[in-house]
Formats: C-alpha cells, sequence, structure tokens
C-alpha cells in the first residue's frame, strides 16, 4: 500500500479536506485518516464502525479519527480502543499530526463529554497520555480559513474547491456549527490562485464547496457576495469550462447570483438546495429562514430562466412534532420542485441541539417516511433521466475514460472508452441501472 489510507464520511467539503490531508501525509502507509461525520446519530455510528473495521483489517496501523463527531465528541473516539489519536477540525489541517513517527498505542482512554463544541479532552492529562491522544481546540474560536483550500482527485477530472467553512445560522436540529465552528471566507485572490492551479494541472471542472457557501462574504473587507466572488473567479480564470456549485441556502441567492445561474454559459446547470422541509410549521420550528412558497417560487423561477436546470435537495424526514399532514407536504414539495438529485435524511436526536428536546417522532414512523421521500425523489428522477434519451448532452469524462456527467450533473456511461478529462457532445441512447447510456456523437 502506497500512502495513508483515508475512509471518508459525510459531506463534499469533508471529501476535499480529506484530499488535502492525504497529500499532508505523504508516503504514510503505516497511517489510517478517518475523516468522520456529525450530522446524524448514524453518520456517528458508521464512523465508530469503520474504526472497527479497520482495526480489524490492519492491526498495525496507527488509527486517527478527525472531522466533525470528532470535534463534537472527542470523548466517544478517545474512549475507542482502536483509536490512537482524535484531532479536530482546526488540527486536522496542520500537517505535523500526519508526519510524527509516534508509535501505534493500543491504549484505552476514559473521559466526559461536556456539550457540542467544546473538547472534553484538550489539556487534560492522564496515565495513558490522553493529552498527547487527543488534540481538538475551541472551534468557535477559529477566524481564518484553512490554508489548504483545493482537493483535486486522481481519479476524477473535476477538484472541490473550498471557499467557505462554519456556519453562523442555529438551525434547531444542526449540530454541524459546533463541529465546523463560525462562517469564515476564504479571499478571492487566494481562491483565483487556487483554480488557476487546478486548471494548469488538467482539471476541467471546479466545485466551490463549504458549510455554507451562499454566506460567503460578510467576513471579508468590503463584504463581498459569492456572486461576487464567481464573476472574478471566470474572469481571472478563463480557461476553466466549467463551474459547480455545492448545496446553497436558496434564501440566501440574490439576483447577482441568480443571474450567473441563469445566463453564465459556464455555470453549470444544477443546483443542489437546503430546503430541509416542505411544511411552514416545521420549517419555523427548525428555525429555517425559508417558508414552503419560498423555496417553491425559487425553483420556479430558476427552471422558467434556464430550462433543462436540475435541482437536488436535501429534505429531513420525521421532525419532531411532524405529523402526517406535515410529512405529506414535504412529499408533495418533491414533484413541485422536480426533485431528482434527492439527499433524505431519517431525523435523528443531536445531543445538545433544541430539536432534541422537542417531542420525538416514532422511530418507525420516521424511517417508514424516509423510505417513502426517498421513493418519490427515485421516481422524480428515472422520469427525469428517461426524459432525456435521445438528447445530446456536453460530458465531462472521468479520468476511467468509461464514466462521466452532464452539464446537469446526470450521470453518462459510454459503450467505448473515451478521452479521460475530455469534455465531449455524446448522443444518449438508454438508461440502465440508473445512469444514462451514451456514445459520441457524429
Amino acid at each position: 500500500m502506497s500512502g495513508p489510507q483515508i475512509i471518508t464520511l459525510g459531506c463534499r467539503l469533508n471529501i476535499a479536506e480529506s484530499e488535502a490531508i492525504r497529500e499532508m501525509a505523504g508516503g504514510r502507509d503505516d497511517l489510517i485518516v478517518v475523516n468522520s461525520c456529525a450530522v446524524t446519530a448514524e453518520a456517528v455510528r458508521q464512523t465508530r464502525q469503520a474504526i472497527r473495521r479497520a482495526r480489524r483489517d490492519r492491526p498495525d496501523a496507527r488509527i486517527m479519527v478527525t472531522g466533525c463527531a470528532a470535534q463534537t465528541e472527542p470523548e466517544t473516539f478517545a474512549a475507542m480502543a482502536e483509536v490512537d489519536a482524535v484531532i479536530g477540525n482546526r488540527e486536522k489541517m496542520d500537517a505535523s499530526h500526519y508526519t510524527s513517527s509516534q508509535r501505534r498505542l493500543g491504549s484505552q482512554a476514559i473521559g466526559h463529554g461536556v456539550g457540542p463544541g467544546i473538547p472534553a479532552f484538550a489539556g487534560m492529562t492522564d496515565e495513558m497520555g490522553t493529552a498527547e491522544r487527543v488534540k481538538v481546540s475551541d472551534i468557535m474560536s477559529v477566524r481564518e480559513t484553512a490554508p489548504h483550500m483545493a482537493s483535486a482527485f486522481a481519479e476524477h477530472a473535476r477538484a472541490f474547491l473550498e471557499v467557505q467553512n462554519g456556519c453562523d445560522h442555529r438551525c434547531t436540529f444542526c449540530i454541524i456549527p459546533y463541529g465546523r465552528g463560525n462562517s469564515r471566507s476564504v479571499p478571492a485572490g487566494a481562491v483565483i490562485d487556487k483554480a488557476r492551479e487546478l486548471v494548469d494541472a488538467g482539471y476541467r471542472e471546479i466545485v466551490l464547496t463549504g458549510v455554507d457557501v451562499t454566506s460567503y462574504g460578510p467576513d471579508l473587507p468590503g463584504a463581498p457576495s459569492l456572486g461576487l466572488l464567481i464573476e472574478r473567479l471566470l474572469k481571472g480564470v478563463p480557461d476553466l469550462p466549467r463551474l459547480r456549485l455545492s448545496s446553497l441556502d436558496s434564501v440566501e441567492i440574490d439576483e447577482r447570483l441568480f443571474d450567473l445561474i441563469a445566463h453564465e454559459p459556464r455555470m453549470m446547470p444544477h443546483l443542489h438546495l437546503s430546503l430541509q422541509a416542505g411544511d411552514d410549521m416545521i420549517l419555523k420550528r427548525m428555525k429555517r429562514r425559508h417558508g414552503r412558497a419560498d423555496a417553491v417560487r425559487i425553483v420556479e423561477r430558476l427552471k422558467a430562466a434556464r430550462p433543462g436546470i436540475s435541482i437536488g435537495a436535501d429534505i429531513i424526514a420525521g421532525f419532531p412534532t411532524e405529523d402526517e399532514a406535515m410529512f405529506e407536504n414535504s412529499l408533495r414539495l418533491v414533484e413541485e420542485c422536480a426533485i431528482v438529485h434527492g439527499h433524505i435524511f431519517p431525523y435523528s436526536p443531536r445531543a445538545g441541539t433544541p430539536a432534541a428536546r422537542m417531542p420525538q417522532v416514532d422511530r418507525a414512523a420516521v424511517k417508514a417516511r424516509a423510505a417513502r421521500l426517498r421513493s418519490a425523489c427515485e421516481a422524480q428522477r428515472e422520469g427525469w433521466l428517461r426524459s432525456l434519451i435521445g438528447s445530446t448532452q456536453s460530458v465531462l469524462v472521468e479520468r476511467n475514460g468509461l464514466s462521466g456527467h452532464a452539464e446537469n450533473f446526470a450521470p453518462v456511461r459510454f459503450g467505448a472508452p473515451q478521452t479521460p478529462s475530455s469534455i465531449i457532445h455524446a448522443t444518449i441512447t438508454g438508461l440502465e441501472n440508473g445512469a444514462l447510456i451514451a456514445q459520441e456523437a457524429a
């Protein structure tokens, strides 16, 4: 094995940061880094499961746990005998954590959690060296963005570029601000320089990522918006053919950003919106800043301005106090907004969040509602993909030469190998196992 093994759970930002970790760790083939997610209790459970599996597979490796779950509940992972080190989201971008030659400890630390965002172990020492094993600082004190903003992927023709981190909002269900800290933005000059490096390295598409990307800018001199950043990026990197955005808060799409999405051909016609629910009372209890009508209206405007744009969304099933009528409002939202890239989360209480103290929905009902939402999204996706048969799509070919994504993010497979990292016009001839089948257009 060459280099470290990186196990990534969660969002695109985590994926991007994992690749930066891979570069920092260099040739450490004795190292396993688990980059955790805290968005749901299930994500934390999967992290623990991944750690145990990694230890079974590689008993002599050094296992380090980082990411949002490590930040919000370091005691959980420090108490695992399989874990050698726990480092927080600030610390994970310090290369020294991955290049040191500390031995595999195999000891079990014991501690007690003290609440979201508060490191239970920072500065504590016991006979087993807990202070050496746990490096988790107060994420709320972080004001700068990490210097490793960008990540490229050996197997992909697109790269992720982190332009923002953290979140200033406090949705009642969300633990992530305690894992990521307050919102902070990367200056436009640094973003443009990194984008040029990626294009020079052969990447044809860049995805702008962050925890709350549409909150970009207020902390920078002059308070630039995300739309202004994009304008400067497109002008400053004229050789970049495709720019895509990660998840957006629909209420923060201002007219400048809307105009770019609607009319700029280098902006990909695909948006993923943080909608979360389709019922006004549930949205209010979530402390979201939009109503149901706002979500429907922005999608209608986008589709009218740029026909063919595809819409994705995050939706939570079974939020506390949600009754069947409230759930039906969310279910109908899938059809009304034509959500073809659905991310459905069954609600799970996160300790320390206001929603965890609200009346909970029966777990069986939560699971059943999540299944119904997924089914509705899959039906929308199936119909959308079938509607593309016979069309010609501009497809970025992945580095394997056999697959790619259209501008609308529809997955595409080729019957014959294509030039990796090229952008080709492809005729869609069919649909198989959730992917469009294509051949290069004559």
